[in-house]
């Protein structure tokens, strides 16, 4: 089976010979794994800003292949401070880990968060340079007739504006400033739509939209301030991308516990929930209540299982994982977020055993 189709077939819910797969990494582990692959030194970022070939997603049996553009995608390209084209200032964090030291990129200075002013005059970039779309347009030239491609554009609203504007302060906004919050959120949409409908003209077969709007148990927002400023939004961002494409699926990105807004998402015409914390979301009630309209994307646990659980750890959250959110299809397995340093490599191989593929090395 190719692997497009896996993917395919799973989105259609439909039972596939294994669960389609698909995996990003911190530079760090990407490194680990390029020693473990005998490969040579190559700088890379999980979001694909910039070609560095796809050599580690094929090498690990990987089913979709993924390119971003938007404001995203500004994490790791830089190993110093730097402001990037949306006026954000982003510094350099240090951590350590058993595995070594690895390095985040931290916004240091919204640049609208002190000047109403600013904020209502802010006008973001242009969504229309060619150069934003090379890397995306090679991926699907060399890579689409074998491996299912998603275009990256999570970050669509809600992130963007307040790393402009500061999350406090976009939070105040949308109560007391609705004009200010209404006008930021125009412009990282507006942006964000153009980049959307381009990628899904260029090609893609999935774009991968969203925010991260849930906290551990809740969400970070009351359910009514997501009705009023993205539900709409999105519902028109989802029609006019099935306009350019009526067979594109859309994914949406939301951290931690969704529930609330679970039926609102449907309503958008959302076809795919990406990444399905289970430390957040139960996948049994997931599955049980909106597994006939939905399909799921991710399950594997990074904050847990992954990096500290054992081999045999693993493969039953693959099975407890394959017996609900793919059960029928439905399901990409995927890690809830890139591959962290702090992960083993056995472990990493440990669930990729458990899914099926092996021989890799």
């Amino acid at each position: 089976m190719k692997h497009r189709d896996r993917v395919i077939r799973a989105l259609n819910h439909e039972e596939t010979d294994r669960p389609p797969f698909q995996a990003t990494f911190v530079p760090e582990f990407a490194d680990r794994l390029r020693k473990e692959f005998k490969l040579p030194p190559l700088k890379t970022e999980p979001h694909h800003r910039e070609w560095y070939g796809y050599d580690l997603e094929v090498l690990t049996g990987q089913d979709a292949l993924q390119s971003g553009v938007g404001w995203f995608t500004n994490y790791y390209l830089k190993d110093e401070p730097f402001t990037d084209e949306w006026g954000v200032v982003w510094g350099i964090k240090k951590y350590e880990t058993a595995f070594g030291t690895g390095f985040y990129t931290d916004i240091m200075i919204n640049p609208l968060r002190d000047n109403d002013r600013a904020a209502l005059d802010y006008k973001a970039p242009d969504p229309d340079k060619k150069e934003l779309y090379s890397h995306l347009e090679r991926l699907i030239r060399e890579y689409k007739n074998e491996y299912y491609i998603i275009g990256r554009v999570h970050c669509t609203i809600f992130e963007s504006a307040w790393a402009l504007r500061g999350f406090d302060t976009i939070m105040v906004d949308m109560y007391l400033n609705p004009e200010l919050a209404d006008h930021l959120f125009d412009e990282t949409y507006n942006y964000h739509l153009r980049v959307s409908k381009n990628m899904a003209s260029m090609g893609a077969d999935m774009i991968w939209l969203g925010d991260d709007f849930g906290s551990q148990s809740s969400l970070l927002i009351d359910p009514e301030l997501w009705r009023k400023y993205f539900k709409p939004r999105m519902s028109e961002l989802i029609k006019e991308l099935k306009t350019i494409n009526p067979e594109i699926k859309t994914a949406y990105h939301s951290d931690g516990c969704n529930y609330e807004i679970m039926p609102d998402l449907l309503e958008t015409g959302i076809d795919v929930l990406n990444p399905v914390q289970t430390e957040s979301m139960d996948p049994e009630i997931l599955k049980e209540k909106y597994g006939e309209d939905m399909c799921f994307f991710g399950g594997i646990a990074v904050q847990s299982t992954l990096p500290f659980g054992t081999p045999a750890e693993i493969r039953n959250e693959y099975s407890w994982l394959r017996n609900t959110l793919g059960k029928g299809g439905g399901w990409i397995c995927a890690p809830t977020h890139h591959v962290q340093l702090d992960t083993p490599v056995e472990n990493f191989f440990a669930l990729l055993g458990a899914i099926g593929i092996e021989d890799i090395k």
